[in-house]
């Protein structure tokens, strides 16, 4: 009989086996402890580190057995929109958790909501959520708090603790002055305001890097207003735990050898999508052989091109000429795996092949880059490779075009 693949590479999906991320669930058990909520929770990271993993497959059920209620989405670009739309994805998920409630009218007419619908049984449905909206006098912001306080006063009698929204890509959250609207200060000052009233309605918002610093960008008070945790790669320990553990727990009737935990464990550079990745793809190797597993060297080399061209091609190839010569600079800088400088991109095209590049120019072009989401701008100014392991790939592509 065939073992079935421990394994599974796709984006978002829970891993057999989840290494290395127990400081970051502790704290986010220790968020859920808040007697009034004054700290919001941001998860942000580089693609491929296990942002929706951790948030679907550990911090999702983990509030689930503390008795909280959980909803919330994943914010496509199309929301930037308008107030108006994340408005309303806020009531669709919303609704999703309060349907099964039964309105008690007392309490609902209570906050000034008076229901027209004639059942002797009324579930505070997105009908009804949308009724409440509507009919509630103000601005957008003033409607999607008598939603969001009269969710928790439905909820509230069956002894939930409390309401976690929360939201993935929520790096595509911006404001718009061009036109007028600002859903993200919305955002956050909606939930300032009825965590203020003692609302237990907790946001969990997981994104790239540039989150953050576009949450303070909105709102200064951001800063306060969250507790920041940035997943980074997995070290040495947790990798083999991700690699060997999958394989020990489904009882399968092979395992990698040290020699190949190790290079995969390298190779990976300790990202959990590409451990899973190249994991997957030595397995479904195994599987095609009568022989066992191939030379583990070889194969994790060879699985590690595979990879080339699934995850990174696409990318490099969306990019124009001009912009790979950019990217082949920044590669070769000294410190390209961690961030670098307009300044630092300019003097270094100076000594290279080509025309160099002015700042002026640099700025430019990596402001496209960061539109195309091959580079992120941090916080104190210096950018970064938004793709983990980019770095290494674009120096391997400069090596083949050598004479």
């Amino acid at each position: 009989m065939i073992s079935p693949n421990p394994f599974r590479p796709g984006a978002g999906h829970p891993p057999p086996y989840l290494a290395g991320r127990t400081s970051e669930i502790r704290e986010f058990e220790r968020l859920l402890s808040q007697p009034v909520i004054l700290t919001n929770l941001v998860l942000t990271g580089l693609r491929g580190v296990g942002k929706t993993v951790l948030l679907e497959g550990a911090l999702k059920p983990l509030a689930r057995s503390k008795g909280w209620l959980w909803t919330g989405n994943e914010l496509s670009e199309t929301i930037n929109i308008s107030e108006e739309k994340l408005a309303q994805r806020l009531i669709t998920d919303l609704s999703v958790i309060t349907s099964q409630f039964e309105v008690d009218r007392q309490v609902i007419e209570g906050i000034g909501f008076h229901p027209q619908r004639a059942e002797r049984v009324v579930t505070f449905d997105h009908a009804l959520m949308e009724s409440l909206y509507r009919d509630t006098p103000g601005l957008v912001s003033d409607k999607i708090k008598a939603v969001l306080e009269a969710t928790w006063h439905v909820v509230k009698p069956s002894g939930v603790k409390g309401i976690v929204l929360a939201y993935d890509e929520a790096q595509n959250l911006a404001d718009r002055a061009d036109r007028d609207q600002y859903p993200l200060s919305l955002l956050l000052d909606v939930f300032q305001s009825i965590q203020k009233k003692g609302i237990p309605i907790l946001l969990v918002l997981t994104g790239l890097p540039t989150l953050f610093p576009k949450l303070v960008e909105a709102r200064t008070f951001a800063e306060r207003m969250f507790k920041v945790m940035v997943l980074d790669k997995l070290g040495q320990s947790d990798r083999k735990d991700a690699i060997e553990k999958p394989i020990a727990t489904q009882q399968c009737p092979v395992a990698f050898t040290p020699m190949a935990v190790n290079e995969i464990a390298s190779r990976s550079g300790g990202y959990p999508y590409f451990i899973q990745y190249i994991c997957y793809e030595m397995f479904e190797a195994y599987l095609g052989m009568s022989d066992g597993i191939p030379n583990p060297g070889v194969t994790v080399a060879h699985i590690a091109r595979k990879l080339d061209g699934d995850f990174f091609s696409g990318r490099w190839n969306k990019v124009t000429d001009r912009q790979r010569e950019l990217l082949r600079i920044i590669a070769a800088l000294p410190g390209s795996d961690e961030e670098f400088t307009v300044q630092d991109i300019a003097e270094a095209s100076k000594q290279a092949d080509g025309k160099p590049f002015s700042p002026s120019h640099v700025s430019q072009m990596l402001g496209a880059l960061m539109e195309g989401g091959l580079i992120f701008k941090n916080r104190h100014g210096k950018y970064a490779f938004a793709v983990p392991m980019l770095a290494d790939f674009i120096r391997r592509q400069s090596k083949e075009i050598v004479p």
